[in-house]
């Protein structure tokens, strides 16, 4: 099983990037946490990595941290949720937030997330309230420093279009991302920066 990869990241389009490992391209997804912080392209990349063997394909999911790897286990764990709402869960909540969510019976803050109603919210509380007992908490640093990078995309609309994409690839309808997208400024900004902001405001309305 493969659980980490180290080489120079190739591609980068939410949430699928490629990382060029001694001339093979391993072709990884990772949540918005990881995309924050991702470097340039052409440029070395370590990612942790957990690998799901199914009949039909090999997949492997990458993460900036072992604390999102860790909570990525649990998350598919519980029934009804499979990699991909994983994943939309860790794009828009943090780890450490995500388990204090679960630790106060928060089932609204759940329910603020895409793809989780009430019931999986309720399920969510229920089957992993036990399962942070030794949670160490990152820092803000470690955890939702997003990557302000000069020069990543070339115009205002390309970084717009990138944000719209990414959200909608984590569930969001077309219409709903780019009016989530709409409400921000967007001059001076990354598309990584938009997509944190855009996530956090659904939130807050919630």
């Amino acid at each position: 099983m493969i659980g980490r990869l180290s080489g120079i990241l190739i591609q980068k389009q939410a949430p699928q990037l490629m990382i060029d490992v001694q001339g093979v391209g391993y072709e990884v997804q990772a949540p918005m946490s990881t995309f924050y912080q991702l470097p340039e392209l052409d440029q070395p990349i370590v990612l942790l990595i957990h690998m799901v063997v199914r009949e039909d394909a090999q997949l492997l999911y990458g993460f900036y941290s072992e604390s999102e790897r860790l909570l990525f286990k649990s998350l598919i764990k519980v029934n009804g949720v499979g990699p991909k709402l994983a994943l939309t869960i860790l794009s828009g909540i943090s780890a450490n937030e995500f388990v204090k969510v679960i630790r106060n019976n928060d089932e609204s803050g759940l329910i603020s997330l895409p793809g989780i109603g009430k019931k999986t919210a309720q399920r969510l509380i229920v089957e992993m309230k036990d399962r942070f007992d030794d949670w160490k908490s990152e820092s803000a640093d470690d955890m939702d420093r997003p990557s302000m990078e000069s020069g990543s995309l070339s115009t205002e609309q390309h970084i717009i279009k990138e944000s719209v994409s990414a959200l909608i690839a984590l569930g969001y309808k077309p219409v709903e991302a780019g009016r989530m997208i709409r409400q921000l400024d967007t001059q001076e900004q990354s598309s990584e920066m938009l997509i944190k902001q855009a996530l956090k405001n659904t939130v807050k309305k919630c």
